[in-house]
């Protein structure tokens, strides 16, 4: 005959729970400088940045590995990564009003509490529409639409090649319009 028997170590138990939801923060900036909250919200951002980092090299722009084997080569493809990140950063911010972000992020008393969405956030996700009526997208979907402006040259005999842009979609348009720059209307700045 097989038995089966256990027992609950409960000082174990206890000593797990009473580190539940602590936090052990050691920083070298004074507490003048950055408080205990800011300490932790600042920890918190570093997830925010890895996340970053790995969309970027997965999702957002698809980068392959690359092995480097000098520092120089590390050092500049560190520098063009974190690039990258900073000009979709800047791209993520301006392109919110027609992306599934929270653009008026509630303040949070406490750091270690779950973030808060605001009521515009709650509503893009219910009904996939911006304040002004307007569809929602990804990151992703917003680089894909932009994908279709294009420059095409159609070439014919003797040699004469034409060289045609094609016409922005009212959303290319409002994405334009949102980071602050004309969409090109002439090709090689002529």
């Amino acid at each position: 005959m097989v038995t089966f028997s256990f027992v609950r170590d409960t000082n174990s138990i206890a000593a797990e729970a009473g580190l539940d939801g602590i936090y052990v923060i050691r920083t070298s900036v004074s507490q003048e400088e950055l408080d205990d909250a800011k300490a932790v919200e600042a920890y918190k951002g570093l997830s925010v940045v890895e996340r970053n980092f790995r969309n970027l090299k997965v999702i957002d722009l698809d980068l392959r590995p690359i092995y480097h084997y000098s520092e120089n080569r590390v050092r500049a493809h560190v520098f063009l990564s974190m690039l990258a990140l900073y000009v979709t950063w800047h791209m993520r911010e301006a392109l919110a009003p027609l992306m599934f972000r929270d653009e008026e992020i509630p303040e949070r008393h406490d750091p270690v509490a779950p973030a808060l969405r605001s009521d515009a956030a709650h509503s893009k996700d219910a009904t996939k529409l911006g304040a002004n009526g307007e569809a929602i997208h990804s990151f992703a979907t917003l680089l894909t639409d932009l994908g279709t402006l294009t420059r095409n040259t159609g070439e014919f005999t003797q040699g004469i090649q034409i060289e045609q842009l094609s016409v922005p979609t009212p959303l290319q348009r409002r994405v334009f319009e949102l980071i602050g720059s004309p969409i090109p209307t002439t090709i090689g700045g002529k």
